[in-house]
């Protein structure tokens, strides 16, 4: 409306229109003329001639599916395909041949047809941009009017790090997609179902922003509860469409879910838009990609750790894509005149020929690839870069900084000397000695000697040098590809499945460049090649001959990709088969571009167990193809990444090495790391010598700092040193005077008043005691303890300034060094341990934060002093300068200063922010009910007493977390049982956690019912006899039936045999006597107690502290935790809050000394 008002306001402002002239444009404007519309192009759909036409354009593409888009822009829908091209071409007839026709084509017609082929790839381009922007990159684009949205929140999908990315995505979900729908409808599930709403809501500003504080608020949810949510969304009427956001396994068997989703559907349209979310599981995303495939849905991938997607809408316009690439080639055809009908015969003869032909031979090959071989021999020991710098490394050429210095490094000493009469402490010359921070983290006193560090960079310079034209060496010719082959007999084993099709010439060349160059010079090989089956040049070893090279060569060339990837069956050829022929030192070279068939736990320990007691090494290398970093994963493959991670830990469960390369460069190699890490303790060594040399000069101000830029002058440095006369320091009186010689010649004499003023003590102002008189015992004012009189000898005295004192022979008190406060840096990632074994590492104590010991020293405790002999009551002699604290009970002297205190301040605000964030991590998930599992073989023992009905159903529904959460996710091998009368055991071992193992372990608890009495000893002795099981879980409420002695007299013989560990939770309430049974059965075992009720509580106190703080050292409170793990750290975390309070006390009484002191 105010357009249309502004509009007219234009209008009736304008003179002419007032006064009724004609404007001049209006007068000049010439008569209308018809125009020729006949050459114009066909309406391709994108010609906007209106700006209402502009925006609904605008409004439907982005709203329209791939499909959709595409049934309006494909090239069929543009009449951009070949038969389009070819109507507008002219038939001629040969007039001497009649019965054969031309096709005619126009030159400039096919250029036409080319440009506008081109312009739509580049449309196609610009919408696959826009597809993987924003919200649309991870969850696709979302299409329906009334929309149900079913989002994953269990405790794998929403665990530490992951829970925040998928509430920022949703958000970004809500702002741009989901608010151009008509209805919405949002649901959550994990163990349940939690709708935001009953039924779908109109979409409005104020269901929109439900909708953001309901994301914000998401929880962790136990379990991934599929069926349940599914059930709950599909009785909700109206919805024309459903988006499913998945992120872990559900559940149910896939099979369950797909019959349960066509029984629920027939007869109903609801296209389902299934999102994979950082899923890894390829049963579950053939699921979703099948439900969204029948429904008319569509289906979308998205991973966080390569920020890659795929989908079925990208999928479509990837086609669309190449078929327009095909029609560019045939117009290519085209313009060279390949329309005949000969030529056509013979390109569909050519095509079908190469069809027929293997796809290596159309591979691009290197010259003189199947020709023979020619063999290099090595003229010299190859060698590990390990074995390389025992020899050629900084510590082996004695050029590490410590082993430099040693020789001029002095460890500051302190002592009483009897003569003197007092403690001397080594100092250092302020101009060629400074202190610096030895590797023991002790202080040293440093003679700095220029010329002596700038030979030693150079030396270091060298030594980089050196290191650097290693690592050139390694990166050229085959020991690119494979490393150096340091063993005298070497297997070689290429990965040659079908996937390597592609990259069979690329194994074919990197097997010729390591015969040629690197096998020489060894005693036997052998080559073998593995698909699905095992192939060998020769059953065993054969020695290295020119003869056998080529040979070996030759049958390298003969062999075809096929089959899979069965890596553990050429693992079992080497290491069972040919077990005789590898006595002594071998090398097997695994030549590999993905992931085995196999789980990479079971290739490991398999791995692990056979070559643990032989000298065989399992050198692994990977190859990667150039795009292989960057390209979308195939669902079912692991990622470039992870496949190199199983690659490395199975070289060092070999103890072989790890080489990782591409077509153009290597990623990863050990023997490289190794190099480029002397590189840089080289570098790290020469910056320490840099600081050293800068403070010397900043020091001693010998040099400029023109000088300080021309330091590689050695020779006019020592020309300078040599020319500067030395500065001797002035000697310091130790003459007697003449009335100490006379006090020294009648000391048995009677004492005068001049001669005690002569022999009065320094520090507490009291005469010493005449040495005619025995030392006496005296009861110390602060102690109260008899401690004895030190003797004195004033046979000899020393001036001091113009202090007069005696020389005692014996020392009175150490004095300690005074402690700096440390810079702490502590691990981000939780480790998988016990809270003990955690703080062993990281405590107050251990990380040198404890406050009392910083404050705490004999050298800063006030002591006063009074006596029958001495003066009155005196305190020290710097009482007045320094604050006086109470540390235990004593009074102390504060020297800290106010930086200081600040400094120790923030170090410990982060230590206490890092143990909130592990007592958070400990009462999340799982671990809040259980503890956490911190074996790999383990038995969880379920107690289903008819104690236990009120909360079995909860624990049940917990234990499936655990399952999913910590057994699966650590892939360790477990096995359940369930005692109540009787023991009910899940299977006769202990079994791997795969997907299926964790379906059925949970199916077979959910059958659990609650009867019966509670027979633990016999759970307990069903558990020990599991061979390989470390550790043993019980999941109780109560005593047992028999008696509590007899089952820790039992369970303690048991377990000392074995050493296996008994972890205890508890399903009472506090101070319960069931709980110190449990605590004993617990610790005699080495295990831990854990009670999984009442820790909600301190979930909420912890995130309370991490948001808002803590206003002192007793608000806000921890709950008395009764577990071991959340016990010890709570009590930890309370420790470091009073110390942080005493802290800040400490810091206002130092501004309130300070401003004291200025006042006067």
């Amino acid at each position: 409306m105010s357009q249309h008002l502004g509009n007219m306001a234009d209008i009736l402002a304008n003179k002419l229109f007032l006064h009724g002239e004609v404007p001049q444009w209006q007068q000049k404007r010439k008569v209308w003329q018809s125009t020729d519309t006949s050459g114009l192009e066909p309406d391709d759909g994108l010609l906007v001639t209106h700006i209402n036409q502009t925006s609904k354009l605008l409004e439907t593409a982005g709203t329209q599916t791939a499909e959709e888009w595409l049934a309006r822009y494909s090239l069929q829908c543009q009449r951009l395909t070949l038969p389009d091209l070819l109507t507008q071409a002219r038939i001629l007839t040969n007039q001497a041949e009649s019965e054969l026709n031309v096709l005619q084509l126009n030159l400039d017609l096919v250029e036409s047809f080319e440009s506008r082929v081109r312009k739509m790839i580049g449309v196609y381009q610009e919408r696959i941009q826009w597809l993987k922007a924003g919200s649309r990159k991870v969850f696709g684009q979302v299409k329906g009017v009334r929309l149900g949205v079913l989002i994953d929140c269990s405790d794998a999908n929403c665990s530490l790090g992951r829970q925040r990315a998928l509430q920022e995505a949703l958000l970004a979900l809500l702002d741009e997609q989901l608010c151009l729908t008509r209805q919405l409808l949002l649901l959550a599930f994990g163990s349940d179902v939690s709708p935001l709403w009953e039924t779908a809501r109109d979409i409005n500003i104020h269901t929109l922003d439900e909708a953001h504080e309901w994301v914000q608020a998401l929880p962790p949810s136990g379990s991934c509860n599929l069926l349940k949510a599914l059930n709950r969304v599909l009785r909700v009427r109206h919805l024309d469409s459903l988006l499913i956001i998945l992120g872990t396994c559900p559940d149910q068997p896939t099979e369950i879910l797909w019959d349960y989703m066509q029984q629920c559907l027939l007869g109903r349209q609801l296209p389902i838009q299934a999102v994979a979310y950082d899923l890894s599981s390829h049963m579950t995303q053939e699921l979703l990609r099948s439900l969204a495939e029948t429904t008319g849905g569509s289906y979308h991938c998205y991973s966080s750790q390569t920020q890659a997607c795929w989908g079925s809408d990208l999928d479509a316009l990837a086609g669309e894509m190449q078929r327009a690439a095909d029609v560019l080639e045939r117009t290519a055809e085209l313009r060279q005149g390949l329309v005949g009908d000969a030529v056509q015969n013979l390109l569909e003869k050519v095509s079908m020929e190469i069809a027929g032909m293997p796809p290596a031979q159309l591979l691009p090959r290197s010259p003189n690839h199947e020709g023979p071989l020619s063999i290099e021999t090595p003229s010299f020991l190859p060698r590990t870069s390990e074995q390389w710098l025992k020899e050629n490394g900084l510590r082996a050429r004695r050029l590490g900084l410590y082993q430099f210095l040693a020789p001029n490094a002095f460890a500051p000493r302190e002592g009483f000397v009897a003569v003197l009469n007092k403690t001397v402490t080594s100092t250092l010359h302020q101009r060629a000695m400074m202190q610096m921070e030895w590797h023991d983290r002790t202080v040293r006193n440093l003679h700095v000697d220029p010329p002596q560090l700038y030979k030693y960079q150079r030396c270091l310079a060298r030594a980089v040098r050196r290191f650097e034209h290693r690592i050139q060496w390694l990166s050229t010719r085959g020991r690119r590809i494979w490393g150096t082959l340091c063993e005298k007999r070497v297997m070689v084993v290429l990965d040659l499945s079908l996937d390597n099709s592609r990259n069979l010439v690329r194994l074919q060349h990197a097997l010729r460049m390591l015969l040629e160059q690197q096998l020489a010079d060894k005693e036997s090989f052998n080559v073998l090649a593995f698909g699905s089956e095992v192939r060998r040049y020769q059953p065993t070893l054969v020695p290295v001959t020119p003869s056998n090279l080529q040979a070996a060569w030759r049958w390298c060339l003969a062999q075809r990709c096929e089959g899979s990837r069965n890596l553990l069956a050429v693992l079992r050829v080497v290491l069972e088969m040919g077990a005789i022929t590898l006595r002594g030192s071998c090398g097997l070279y695994l030549l590999t571009t993905g992931m085995s068939d196999q789980t990479t736990d079971s290739v490991t320990s398999y791995v692990a167990e056979m070559c643990g007691g032989s000298d065989l090494h399992l050198h692994v290398c990977l190859l990667t193809t150039d795009c292989g970093l960057d390209r979308n994963p195939v669902p079912r493959y692991a990622s470039p990444r992870e496949t190199a991670d199983a690659m490395r830990e199975l070289a060092r469960a070999a103890r072989g090495r790890f080489h990782w390369f591409q077509d153009s460069d290597i990623i990863e190699s050990d023997d490289i790391q190794l190099l480029l890490a002397e590189v840089e303790k080289a570098a790290n060594y020469s910056k320490k010598c840099a600081a050293l040399l800068d403070s010397l000069h900043r020091r001693s101000g010998a040099l400029s700092p023109e000088h300080l830029l021309a330091a590689d002058s050695v020779p006019a440095l020592l020309t300078q040193e040599m020319s500067r006369p030395p500065r001797l320091l002035p000697p310091k009186p130790t003459a007697l005077t003449a009335a100490r010689m006379r006090a020294r010649e009648d000391g048995g004499e009677e004492w005068g008043p001049a001669l005690k003023a002569l022999t009065r003590h320094p520090c507490i102002g009291s005469p010493a005691p005449p040495p005619a008189h025995p030392a006496t015992a005296r009861t110390h004012p602060s102690t109260g303890r008899r401690r004895k009189r030190q003797l004195v000898r004033p046979a000899f005295y020393t001036d001091e300034g113009i202090k007069v004192g005696a020389v005692y022979q014996t020392q009175l008190w150490a004095r300690r060094r005074r402690t700096e406060i440390p810079t702490v840096s502590l691990p981000k990632e939780e480790q998988i341990c016990s809270t003990a074994e955690w703080l062993r590492k990281l405590s107050v104590t251990k990380l040198g934060l404890n406050l009392h010991r910083l404050v705490r020293g004999r050298h800063c405790s006030q002591r006063r002093w009074s006596g029958r002999n001495r003066c009155p009551a005196v305190a020290a002699k710097y009482c007045s300068h320094f604050p006086t604290v109470q540390i235990k009970g004593e009074l102390r002297h504060l020297y800290l200063q106010p930086d200081e205190l600040d400094h120790y301040i923030g170090q410990l605000e982060q230590v206490k922010r890092r143990y909130l964030g592990r007592l958070q991590w400990l009462l999340s998930g799982s671990r809040r009910w259980f503890g956490t599992i911190l074996e790999q073989r383990v038995c969880i023992l379920l107690d289903t007493s008819g104690s236990t009905e009120p909360f079995l159903d909860l624990v049940k529904k917990e234990l499936n977390t655990l399952i999913w959460d910590q057994l699966r996710g650590k892939g360790c091998s477990f096995n359940l049982l369930l005692f109540a009368e009787g023991v009910l055991c899940w299977k006769s071992g202990l079994v791997e956690a795969t997907d299926t193992t964790c379906q059925h372990a949970i199916h077979w608890v959910s059958g659990a019912v609650a009867h019966g009495g509670t027979c633990t000893l016999e759970a307990l002795q069903e558990a020990f006899r599991h061979a390989e099981v470390q550790g043993i879980y019980l999941l109780t409420d109560g005593k047992p039936d028999s008696s509590c002695r007899l089952v820790l007299s039992e369970t303690q013989r048991m377990g000392q045999a074995r050493g296996v560990k008994v972890h205890t939770v508890s399903f009472t309430g506090p101070h319960s006597s069931a709980n110190e049974f449990l605590k004993k059965l617990a610790a005699q075992t080495g295990g831990r107690f854990h009670r999984c009720l009442g820790d909600l509580d301190g979930q909420k106190e912890v995130q309370k502290m991490l948001t808002g703080g803590c206003s002192d050292e007793d608000f806000p409170k921890l709950p008395d935790f009764e577990g071991d793990d959340l016990k010890k750290l709570s009590e930890e975390i309370n420790k470091a809050r009073q110390f942080l309070a005493e802290a800040k006390s400490f810091r206002v009484l130092l501004s309130e000394k300070q401003m004291s002191s200025k006042s006067l």
